[in-house]
């Protein structure tokens, strides 16, 4: 069957489809799908590395022949050409793993938090280090200042957030190693309590720390996200140990109110989860592509579940699979609503503007 689109009537049923949280009754199914920046490459046969920053002045060249190309493919200009200048960057910040002891670093293009936790004498001393830490002192260099008055009088831009974190089990198996933090869990359960506690305390307080700088509050700027997807090597009962208490009290303060953001990403096979991630009412949520929408919203019945369509799939342009998955998060959605159809995980390059459409035109055939 060929699924031809109307992408004028797509993208204004579309816009009616996002309503409420993607769960308002319009005409179809929510589309997630913007593409992404590592897609220029394959889309214009030209030569790159997706994982590694690309030349302004070159990346706006590419994004704006990509969005030419998106307009005619897809009605809609997907990446923004809006490249701010290198002198509108801000300094760098110290970051949460580098509160605990390791380092970020690129490796084959991909950037790592390396170990740096080899037992639990380590872990003792990084958590005493975290407990007791001027977390302002450790994060802001020391031109922060000069900079941050330079950048708003220049380009009238305050300091980014922190409103969005590597999850505490992602975080916990970069630092110590996946073996070690499980086998932390069950032999040495105070232990990781008192490392799950330091971690909620680093993220709060360098959450603080940013909200200052920005002048702003959790009240004036609610939600919080995580990105954990390690968390499916845990069992319910560690997960709850651990994970959950970080997800509970950062909520607590970012996300107090039924409308904020409490949003968890975790595209791996953790569906073991759901019934503890319940009872943190997530009205977010974006998982592995064997995690799919029904079984999801047993457990949360406010999410916007973003996917399922596997990202392998829409990389490798596999039409008939793509179709399939598509197809079945539509009747998921008709059934249980708030789906909004996105892949589990990143969009990869090599995933085309032809099959985008394909999407669309499938979500526009399967009306509601």
């Amino acid at each position: 069957m060929r699924y031809d689109v109307d992408v004028e009537a797509f993208w204004r049923d579309d816009e009616i489809a996002h309503r409420d949280n993607c769960f308002f009754p319009g005409p179809q199914t929510a589309f997630g799908v913007r593409m992404s920046g590592e897609c220029v490459y394959a889309e214009l046969g030209e030569e790159g590395d997706p994982w590694v920053p690309e030349e302004r002045g070159r990346a706006i060249d590419l994004y704006r022949r990509y969005n030419d190309k998106a307009e005619k493919i897809v009605g809609r200009r997907l990446l923004d050409e809006d490249i701010p200048p290198l002198d509108a960057r801000f300094p760098y910040v110290k970051r949460i793993g580098e509160a605990f002891g390791g380092t970020y670093s690129i490796v084959h293009a991909t950037e790592w938090l390396s170990r740096c936790i080899e037992d639990c004498d380590q872990l003792e001393k990084a958590i005493a280090r975290v407990e007791t830490m001027d977390f302002r002192a450790f994060m802001l260099p020391d031109n922060w200042q000069e900079e941050k008055k330079r950048i708003f009088e220049t380009y009238g831009l305050r300091p980014p957030l922190m409103r969005h974190i590597r999850g505490p089990v992602t975080l916990a198996c970069s630092l110590m190693g996946s073996e070690d933090f499980i086998f932390l869990c069950l032999d040495e359960p105070e232990l990781a309590r008192r490392f799950s506690r330091a971690v909620t305390h680093a993220i709060l307080g360098m959450a603080r720390v940013m909200d200052e700088e920005a002048g702003v509050t959790p009240e004036t700027e609610p939600g919080f996200s995580f990105a954990d997807d390690n968390s499916c090597l845990l069992t319910p009962e560690m997960y709850e140990l651990f994970g959950y208490p970080v997800l509970r009290d950062v909520f607590a303060v970012y996300s107090p109110n039924p409308g904020d953001k409490r949003y968890q990403h975790s595209d791996s096979a953790m569906g073991h989860l759901l019934p503890i991630l319940g009872r943190l009412d997530l009205n977010g949520v974006n998982f592995g592509p064997t995690v799919l929408a029904p079984e999801i919203r047993k457990y949360l019945p406010h999410a916007r579940i973003d996917g399922c369509v596997s990202p392998l799939v829409f990389m490798r342009n596999e039409e008939d699979e793509l179709v399939r998955q598509v197809l079945r998060d539509c009747e998921a959605d008709r059934i249980c609503g708030g789906v909004n159809i996105s892949t589990a995980g990143s969009i990869n390059n090599g995933s085309s503007l032809e099959s985008m459409r394909l999407m669309m035109g499938v979500i526009q055939s399967a009306r509601r």
